[in-house]
């Protein structure tokens, strides 16, 4: 084979040029370019990825790198920091402006089965990005697409944990957190060297065939929900006035308990003090008690005075009607009392001494 070679490169050189050498130095400079075929240029969001006859050897940074020439090695420059998107459910279009925009559904891959047993139709996005060049190139035969059945297996999996209204409204952001997990702790099980950035949920709603009803039922909801807030508005309302007059009602009676309570105690040291003292000096104490009682009754009762030394005819005063007319504003005296003066009186009482005189009044 070698001679074949330069007997092929003699016919090529014009004769009387130095046979050997001229062949040695066409074999250097082809050597030399074959040489200098293995520097390549890795930009700065790509990564160098160099294999020895077919299989994975090292990676280079970003710059001017240096690899043995084909077919010795070959260099992959994968791009690991653009960030790459799998839609699932839909297939993307851009609008006017260029931003993307659902452009046809594919039921096939939206239709899911809720935790409550209903049907949601769900778009959603899969933002990934290369994290190690290697396991990338060598561990799986389409990374792609491996990544959009794996977010489409795991959004499945969510929703059907999750009942139908917390998926469509609050309950968003925390499905899309979990599938982002769950998709990354599949893909590092795979070894495929990719990094889930981000999950995405684009549409979340019921199936085109039932919305309408779907919506009735949500404004029935939504009716509820209001008047469940009006009455706890007005629970909130009645139930502290309700306590506010409870209170006022228990510390009025409070109030009044207490008070009765210091008025029998004051009534129990009033009679404890008369005690003491009717203790210390009962005959004047029972003397001043009884003059206070004869005081109370008889001013409130009419005045009659009774001598007991007449017998018959018992004159008596009237002394009550006398100070009632006085009271009214009259001048006149009751007639027993203009005419029994003591005077009077006097001559009266001797004249029936003499009968009692003997006998028993």
């Amino acid at each position: 084979m070698i001679r074949n070679a330069q007997n092929a490169v003699r016919r090529f050189l014009p004769r009387g040029t130095g046979g050997g050498r001229a062949i040695g130095a066409v074999l250097l400079i082809v050597v030399a370019i074959w040489g200098a075929s293995g520097f390549y240029r890795v930009q700065p969001d790509e990564l160098g990825v160099v294999m020895r006859f077919g299989a994975f050897n090292r990676t280079t940074p970003p710059g001017l790198n240096y690899a043995i020439p084909w077919p010795v090695e070959q260099v992959t420059t994968p791009r690991v920091t653009r960030i790459n998107r799998a839609d699932v459910g839909f297939r993307a279009g851009a609008d006017n402006t260029g931003r993307i925009i659902p452009a046809r559904d594919v039921l096939a891959e939206s239709l899911m089965l809720t935790g409550d047993e209903n049907i949601i139709d769900v778009d959603f996005s899969v933002f990934w990005r290369i994290r190690d060049a290697g396991e990338f190139l060598f561990n799986t035969r389409n990374p792609e697409e491996t990544v959009k059945s794996a977010g489409e297996s795991v959004m499945r999996e969510v929703i059907g944990r999750t009942p139908i209204q917390p998926a469509l409204t609050e309950a968003r952001a925390a499905i899309e957190q979990e599938v982002r997990r769950l998709t990354q702790a599949m893909m590092d099980q795979y070894g495929s060297g990719v990094e889930i950035t981000q999950v995405q949920l684009l549409k979340v709603d019921p199936p085109a065939a039932v919305i309408e009803a779907f919506r009735d039922v949500q404004r029935a909801n939504t009716d509820r929900e209001r008047l469940r807030n009006e009455a706890e508005s007005f629970r909130n309302d009645i139930i502290p006035r309700a306590r506010g007059e409870a209170e006022r009602m228990v510390q009025e009676a409070t109030g009044f308990r207490d008070s009765q309570i210091a008025r029998a105690r004051g009534e129990a040291g009033r009679f404890n003090a008369v005690l003491g003292a009717y203790s210390l000096a009962q005959d004047v104490t029972t003397r001043r008690i009884y003059l206070e009682t004869m005081e109370e009754i008889l001013r409130r009762n009419n005045m009659i005075l009774v001598d007991d030394r007449l017998q018959g005819l018992v004159p008596f005063l009237q002394l009550e009607g006398g100070q009632q007319a006085r009271g009214q504003g009259g001048t006149r005296q009751p007639q027993a009392q203009q005419q029994l003066s003591p005077a009077v009186m006097a001559p009266m009482m001797n004249q029936q001494r003499p009968a009692n005189q003997g006998g028993t009044r």
